[in-house]
């Protein structure tokens, strides 16, 4: 949500979304900067955003916004501080310091990767923290500095996707994939979404509330996949009251593996029930 349009933030109150990022870098212009933080912090203060995670993205600390955005926002009651075009350890080592300065010691980092840099040294950065926990993939600044062009499947992107997700894997924190510019479209939005959760994407950041709900079927479970889970479950119970290492569910084998997924299945389904 544009931190510069209070009706937008208003409006953000009602969305079926599970997070909202307040916007004060790419979405407000340099004229509108300080009268978007002042809205943002006045939004924020008000509240009545229910379950929605709150998170403020920034301007990056090499602005002339970059650290009076922190100074004003860090003790708010934001959930998360979100950093553009992040690339570099020592780039990290600094946000945290100026995040700690003005009493965010308790938020959560969250970090852009829209550059080759930042996706080549994503692995070393990344792990820098614990506060550390969600990757924002800012794919149309990547584009940009890849020199590349908008496709429709982004297979000229599948590399630099895949390995960011395998990152994020490994050091077992939470991936979204970057925004759906024709998000009149809502077609093309829902193979995107659909493409991205199968690379392995834990959600989709969007730029209107159109798009919601479109990316909530995508990421989300339906009921024929919730009985699914559960049936997997039962039938792995059952093989390991049998004592045996494997299960079989309509013909096809069931392993440990399997019961895990569905397990994150359900846990994922009843948060999106208590939501």
């Amino acid at each position: 949500m544009p931190g510069a349009n209070s009706r937008a933030m208003e409006k953000a109150r009602s969305l079926a979304c599970d997070a909202i990022i307040f916007d004060l870098e790419d979405a407000v212009s340099p004229d509108a900067k300080a009268t978007a933080r002042e809205q943002v912090r006045a939004c924020v203060a008000q509240g009545g955003f229910g379950s929605r995670k709150l998170i403020i993205r920034v301007n990056g600390l090499d602005t002339p916004w970059g650290e009076a955005d922190v100074e004003a926002l860090a003790g708010t009651s934001v959930a998360a501080l979100l950093f553009p075009k992040v690339e570099s350890a020592g780039q990290v080592c600094g946000l945290l310091d100026v995040v700690d300065r003005y009493g965010g010691q308790d938020k959560e980092i969250w970090l852009m990767i829209e550059t080759p840099k930042g996706v080549l040294d994503l692995r070393e950065f990344a792990a820098l923290s614990p506060r550390i926990k969600v990757l924002v993939m800012g794919t149309s600044d990547l584009v940009k500095e890849l020199r590349a062009r908008h496709t429709p499947d982004r297979s000229n992107l599948a590399f630099l996707l895949q390995y960011c997700v395998t990152v994020a894997r490994a050091l077992g924190l939470t991936i979204l994939d970057g925004v759906h510019l024709d998000f009149r479209n809502l077609e093309s939005l829902g193979e995107a979404c659909e493409r991205a959760r199968d690379m392995g994407f834990d959600g989709k950041t969007l730029i209107h509330p159109t798009q919601i709900d479109v990316a909530n079927q995508a990421f989300g479970f339906d009921e024929q996949a919730i009985a699914h889970a559960r049936a997997v479950l039962a039938a792995w119970a059952q093989a390991q009251a049998e004592g045996k290492g494997v299960a079989v569910l309509e013909g096809q084998l069931i392993e440990n593996l399997h019961a895990q997924e569905a397990e994150r299945v359900l846990s994922f389904a009843q948060a999106i029930a208590e939501r």
